[in-house]
This record gives C-alpha cells, structure tokens and sequence, in this order.
C-alpha cells in the first residue's frame, strides 16, 4: 500500500481490519487483465462491521498490492454490491 492510499483509508473510515475481511471473505466480480503495469480485480466483500466493502488489489506475481478500497454507493450497484447498475 502507498501512503497515499492509507491516508484514503483513513479519509473514508476504513480500517486495515476491514480490508483483511472483505479479501479473505469476498469474491472477486471483475477482473482487469489489461491494467497497468499489473493486471488487477475488484474483490466485494464485509468489513468487519459487515458494511459492504470493494477492494482493488493488483496481482504482481508472486505478491499482490492493494491500490483502493471503498464503501460502494448503493446508487451505482445492485443489491448485493456485487453488479454494477447499467446507465
């Protein structure tokens, strides 16, 4: 993680404990192969509160980065946070 992504973390209200959650818990819905300079995916799962979670990791290999994570907006996705909303 960079540290500007901690200080986003922190900016949102999302602690180290919810992103540990929602990986090790969610599943991935999109997956961008084509992303550089490593492809990544969009894993959806619960912070620790149960709160809805996305988290974007990177997939370097052998290790894997976590660039972003957020509170989805009900506005943009379906009722399991899991499809994003059309139009």
């Amino acid at each position: 993680m960079t540290q500007h992504s901690i200080r986003r973390f922190r900016e949102r209200g999302i602690k180290m404990q919810d992103i540990k959650n929602a990986v090790f818990t969610g599943t991935i819905i999109e997956q961008y192969e084509d992303d550089f300079p490593f492809p990544s995916c969009l894993i959806c799962g619960s912070s620790s509160k149960g709160l809805p979670l996305h988290v974007v990791m990177s997939d370097e290999g052998s290790a894997s980065r976590i660039i972003t994570a957020y509170f989805p907006d009900h506005n943009n996705w379906d009722e399991t946070y899991s499809v994003r909303k059309k139009g």
